[in-house]
């Protein structure tokens, strides 16, 4: 990895490298997902079916789109009882921490009449979309499902690319089962994404759609929003590691790795105080590299994202962090909880040496659908939030409204809307003045 000081020259320099990641870059793709999305708009199905045949080689039918539950029972035949024991650890942690951030509907009532609060209710459906291609990501599946699940959504439907043979991931279909999904379909790309916003006749339209994908999906997320809510556009994975010269090298160059591997666009950022950490670190991942399996992809990620820069103290490392504001954000110092304090950007913090970024990606609870490209400076993880909506409850007495509807009144008609005044005004029309 290169090693270079820390300064606003390179910061700048970094930050700017780092936004061509964003799928917003990616432009030239965007007419080809908009005629996929118009096209799965106008012919449905038929559209659907005709791009799984041309993008994944698969023949699907109005009779094969759905996964069957004998599908599903196949699939628990194919992945190992130990893995699937494992999945069910994660879901009561994933559970458990996604439990403490539901919220309820209040009501402030005041002796005046006046009723005040806010009605908290589940999105009706939702749509989970998640990768398929050569990589199975059960993780994926449980950190999407599970907080909608946490939230009281009633249909959650799950759609993904087949394989070759029509058939999906064993290891997700048996995550999707777990976790509680309602509906699986077999469909993935930007025409998918199209159904779940606008609906086919074997899938039905959703509320909102959530999940990860490659830039077709992105994009196509990007063009339904506003016809549906989704997440986020999410970029390529990123993780930003602080270190002082009590940081162990060893553990820090295979967290760096560990994102790494996710593809040639991810990012792997070291900020440290000390000179000889950044070397040995240096050193480390020359080694890894050498018996680790995915080495093309780091490779390629580490020569292209990959950065190790000296700062002159913590608090300039700080300061380079929350202007990064990575995905995943380790500190690796003497303390890193006076660290985290001071921590205004990030997605997901990981505090100690022993809290490395797969403990968040896999098992510890807290969600890894995480903002990326820098929109945690105004984003957050994925969380029960996600999957409710808020409505405002107001309830006046007459009495409570008349003590304060010339206010309103005066208010209304200062903004030239007379019928709002009127409004207000006629329930007092026949009152003595």
């Amino acid at each position: 990895m290169r090693i270079i000081e820390l300064n606003e020259k390179t910061k700048s320099n970094l930050l700017e490298d780092l936004l061509k990641r964003s799928p917003n870059q990616y432009t030239q793709y965007e007419n080809t997902v908009n005629e996929i999305i118009e096209k799965v708009k106008k012919e449905k199905d038929a559209a659907v079916f005709d791009y799984t045949k041309q993008f994944d080689k698969v023949e699907i039918t109005a009779d094969t789109i759905r996964v069957t539950e004998a599908e599903i029972e196949e699939a628990y035949t194919k992945v190992d009882a130990e893995l699937i024991e494992v999945i069910r650890k994660a879901i009561k942690n994933i559970e458990a921490y996604h439990m403490l951030q539901k919220r309820n509907s209040w009501f402030d009532s005041k002796e005046n009449g006046i009723i005040l609060g806010q009605k908290v209710t589940p999105i009706g459906s939702v749509g989970v979309y998640v990768p398929g291609g050569k990589a199975a990501y059960p993780s994926s599946v449980l950190m999407n499902i599970l907080p909608a699940k946490v939230a009281g959504v009633e249909r959650i439907i799950m759609t993904t690319p087949p394989g070759r043979d029509g058939k999906v991931n064993a290891g997700t279909l048996v995550a999707a089962k777990e976790a509680g999904v309602t509906e699986i379909y077999k469909v993935g790309g930007a025409q998918a994404i199209a159904a779940l916003a606008f609906g086919t006749e074997s899938i039905r339209k959703v509320d909102k759609i959530v999940g990860p994908g490659n830039i077709f999906v992105a994009l196509a997320k990007k063009a339904v929003y506003g016809h549906v809510s989704i997440d986020s556009v999410a970029g390529p994975s990123e993780i930003l590691v602080i270190a002082d010269e009590t940081a162990n090298p060893r553990y820090v160059a295979a967290d760096l790795l560990s994102q790494a591997e996710h593809d040639e666009l991810a990012s792997a950022i070291l900020v440290t105080t000390s000179r000889e950490v950044a070397d040995k670190v240096n050193e480390e991942i020359e080694g890894f590299l050498q018996v680790l399996s995915r080495r093309e992809i780091l490779e390629k990620s580490i020569e292209n994202y990959g950065y190790i820069l000296v700062a002159e103290s913590l608090q300039e490392a700080v300061d380079a962090a929350n202007e990064i504001a990575s995905e995943h954000l380790e500190i690796v110092t003497k303390n890193p909880f006076e660290v985290m304090t001071k921590i205004k950007n990030a997605g997901a913090i990981f505090l100690g040496e022993y809290s490395s970024e797969p403990l968040g990606d896999y098992f510890a609870g807290p969600n890894h659908i995480l903002p990326t490209n820098g929109t945690a400076k105004f984003f957050s993880p994925l969380s029960v939030d996600d999957f409710v909506k808020k409505s405002s409850i107001i309830s006046y007495s007459r009495e409570a409204l008349e003590a304060v509807h010339k206010d309103i009144e005066l208010f209304a008609k200062a903004e030239g809307f007379t019928a709002h005044a009127n409004s207000i005004a006629v329930r007092f029309e026949n009152d003595e003045n």
